[in-house]
């Protein structure tokens, strides 16, 4: 047979298969309303079951694992379309809809912004990206910046959420579970790190190096050339160059920005030691309440399930249903509760697109817990 002809033959039994797909769908519409007709539960998990079995059955031993995988996703669509059909509009859908309508038409040029650190992090950086006019407030950790949005003392905080080379930064995942606040715009800011010493130190005086966890893991081949030094974690790279700036030590050196060295009197002994030349750490912005400022195509969510098998699959199921692009998904330990996790996730969609709203509802229903995080654009 020529690949002309099996070709036809494919294209004959798709036109098929989408008739009966329809079809399908149009049925599990009318069975899910005469459920709820007659107080039933929406879902018959023992016919499902069997009617998976029969499925199997039909394709046979050697595709029965594949006809499973595809009667799951016929599953996931029906139920997304059946709730789309009977349900009313969900809370969180009508909070989503009053922010996009109280929400200001332009991002604010001004604002109270709270950064972890000092002059010349990398968190002003992103805040100065961000705001025409950052009015910066300095705090000492992670958590002080959302304590500070959640007693208002300040409207903004500025926090790296991950990057390109070393990855994401755990402390705020797990702060994320702790605090409400609301994302409300992303940053990307380009990472340089050098070596940074007190005018006249040489290289070969240096016994100690500080940095932050994450720029020292960034330039980890670096480090490498230098054995027998000393590597101190501290707070950011702008405290490391602030710590050699105001101390006495000739045998001591910062891996920090540019900025922090030019803001700190350092001299660069060796520059752009990273690891990778496309060195991007990406920030959040957030605030106390929900903003949604237009052209929102960005969406952040967290959630625990169920601790059962398949709970996730039907999660990432239901996203790729509905053709929405997962951008992002990171797990972390639940505190007081053996291996389970909460699951953050980064999702590409308009805000305006009714397939969000709907993937919005869905999660609610999916999820044992299930935290709306914001929708937002992202500056590059």
């Amino acid at each position: 047979m020529d690949l002309e002809k099996l070709k036809e033959q494919m294209d004959e039994l798709d036109g098929q298969i989408g008739a009966l797909f329809a079809k399908r769908m149009e049925l599990s519409a009318d069975l899910a309303k005469e459920r709820q007709a007659q107080g039933l539960a929406p879902m018959d998990l023992v016919g499902q079951r069997q009617a998976k079995a029969r499925f199997q059955q039909a394709a046979g031993e050697d595709l029965a694992g594949y006809a499973g995988v595809v009667y799951a996703t016929l599953q996931d669509v029906s139920q997304s379309y059946q709730a789309s059909l009977l349900r009313g509009p969900s809370e969180l859908c009508e909070r989503i809809a009053k922010s996009l309508e109280t929400t200001r038409q332009l991002f604010p040029e001004s604002a109270t912004v709270a950064c972890q650190g000092v002059e010349g992090a990398y968190s002003q950086i992103a805040a100065d990206k961000l705001f025409d006019q950052a009015h910066i407030s300095y705090v000492r950790s992670f958590e002080a910046v959302f304590s500070a949005i959640a007693s208002g003392f300040c409207q903004y905080g500025v926090l790296p959420l991950e990057n390109s080379t070393a990855g994401s930064v755990n402390r705020i995942y797990d702060l994320m579970m702790a605090y409400n606040f609301s994302i409300v715009r992303s940053v990307r800011v380009k990472v340089d790190h050098n070596l940074m010493v007190r005018p006249g130190v040489k290289k070969e005086d240096i016994k100690e190096i500080f940095s932050h966890e994450q720029a020292i893991a960034q330039c980890a081949e670096f480090l490498k050339t230098m054995p027998g030094v000393k590597v101190t974690v501290c707070e950011n790279t702008a405290v490391a160059a602030k710590r050699v700036a105001e101390s006495d030590r000739r045998d001591i050196a910062a891996l920090s920005s540019h900025a922090c060295g030019a803001l700190y009197g350092l001299d660069t002994l060796a520059a752009d030691v990273q690891d990778k030349g496309n060195n991007y750490t990406r920030f959040i912005c957030i605030g106390k309440e929900p903003e949604i400022f237009p052209g929102a195509d960005r969406t952040s969510v967290m959630l625990t399930l169920s601790h059962r098998p398949g709970a996730l699959y039907r999660v990432m199921s239901r996203i790729t249903a509905l053709g929405i692009n997962l951008t992002k998904l990171e797990s972390r330990p639940l505190p007081d509760r053996d291996f389970e996790f909460m699951f953050y996730f980064d999702l590409e969609t308009s805000v305006y697109s009714p397939r969000f709203i709907q993937l919005m509802a869905d999660l609610e229903e999916l999820c044992e817990t299930f935290r709306y995080l914001g929708s937002y654009s992202e500056i590059v």
